[in-house]
């Protein structure tokens, strides 16, 4: 299948005039298919510091792909193709930035099928390694174009035992140093990407582990929770910033994942003050927000309020926010009581609501004076070992029930879904 096109086009208008050419090309053998593919790579990698300079830029000419007959009269071959030159190019930045670029937007066009494949055919361990490569850490654009790939392939479906394998100590560690090493602008996109991944491999691992704990195996360790439990003083940027994304995320499944490393780490004793605590009044402040910004005639809110409320209960019981000074102690019985008490004027609040609130009042420096030398928080031992087994760490004693672990594992949201909140208008 040798084949090689050279191209000499004297401005931009040839360079989209020769793609719009090759993306239309009908092909009746798959020898066709691959020779017009590999024109397509030629022609957009030779030129692409010449006219795909920008994001932007690299979006359109995949566009006019994924769009073109090439591409949908052939497409599964074509997918596989692309998925075959990810797998097996060596050291061609250029290419492997199309390519990656070419599976990325074909996936969040809505074809979960893009990633299934990408699956299917073992390309995780190779992302892994690819965002481990030197020459491609020095080329940013595309280091955040794997990532992002990374990141979407692995949110809308479990990773395998040998994907998870895959991903070493030091590769959560320097997902970790590259956090510290960007700039401190809070919108620096290149934030976004690293912290994303590091919250999927998260949830993939607590996923894991509970299926693999229900079915009696042993669960693989929680590489994110190990990394801040030995070396979270080294990593505080991390934390800082899920605060913030926590703070303005308007997605559900964003917020979920969010939860759920907050979830583990205010569970586990290593990392229960693993936040500065100026920063740990900042979480208490969003959290209690979110939690009175939420419906109360919403299942899709009452799910995420269950899960912030299974979230809220190790941060009272955990961190250093159950140390004196208590911070806001009165703002959080108030809102805590207003959940038992609002629902709407057609039912009443739901039985997990209430539980779960109790579960937080019932922490002893939110009792009454008169009722601290009774107050006693037990969970079963049973539970605990559950838990610490999940977690994959040591478990204080007031930490959450085997049934909050599960739960929390389990509750997940389509990407792209809005949080309903009562500030929004319903349009119908």
């Amino acid at each position: 299948m040798a084949f090689e096109v050279s191209y000499s086009l004297e401005n931009e208008q040839q360079f989209w005039d020769e793609l719009d050419d090759i993306v239309s090309t009908r092909c009746q053998e798959h020898e066709q298919i691959d020779n017009s593919l590999r024109s397509y790579l030629n022609v957009t990698t030779n030129y692409k510091a010449e006219y795909l300079q920008t994001d932007y830029s690299v979006a359109k000419c995949v566009v006019r792909l994924l769009q073109g007959e090439l591409f949908n009269n052939h497409q599964e071959y074509v997918r596989r193709q692309i998925i075959y030159c990810l797998l097996q190019q060596e050291d061609d930045n250029p290419t492997l930035h199309m390519v990656a670029a070419i599976l990325l937007y074909d996936g969040r066009n809505g074809n979960d099928v893009t990633f299934e494949m990408m699956q299917t055919e073992g390309v995780f361990p190779r992302l892994v390694e690819l965002i481990q490569t030197p020459s491609i850490q020095e080329d940013t654009r595309l280091h955040q174009m794997l990532l992002e790939l990374m990141y979407e392939s692995s949110r809308i479906q479990r990773l395998s035992w040998d994907d998870l394998m895959s991903v070493d100590d030091d590769c959560i560690l320097y997902l970790l140093e590259v956090i510290e090493g960007v700039s401190d602008d809070a919108d620096d996109p290149y934030h976004y990407p690293v912290i994303r991944v590091l919250l999927v491999l998260n949830e993939q691992y607590l996923v894991a582990q509970t299926t693999q704990h229900s079915n009696g195996r042993a669960g693989v360790t929680n590489r994110v929770i190990k990394a801040l439990s030995t070396h979270g003083n080294a990593y505080k940027t991390f934390g800082c910033n899920l605060i913030l994304l926590l703070n303005r995320e308007t997605e559900t499944s964003l917020q979920l994942l969010i939860l759920k490393v907050l979830y583990l780490l205010f569970g586990n004793r290593p990392t229960a003050e693993y936040f500065y605590t100026n920063d740990l009044h900042v979480l208490i402040d969003v959290i209690l927000r979110n939690l009175i910004d939420l419906p109360s005639d919403s299942p899709a809110a009452n799910a995420l309020r269950h899960t912030y409320l299974r979230v809220l209960h190790p941060i009272l019981a955990n961190s250093q926010i159950s140390k004196p000074p208590h911070y806001k102690r009165e703002e959080v019985l108030r809102l805590l009581h207003l959940l038992v008490t609002s629902g709407n004027h057609f039912a009443p609040v739901d039985e997990t609501t209430c539980r779960l609130v109790k579960r937080c009042t019932d922490v002893q420096w939110l009792q009454p004076p008169a009722s601290d030398s009774n107050h006693k928080n037990v969970v079963g031992n049973g539970q605990k070992e559950l838990a610490r087994r999940t977690l994959g760490m040591s478990v204080q004693a007031g930490g959450e029930s085997a049934t909050s672990v599960l739960e929390i594992a389990t509750h997940m949201e389509k990407p792209g879904v809005q949080t309903p909140s009562r500030g929004k208008d319903v349009v119908p």
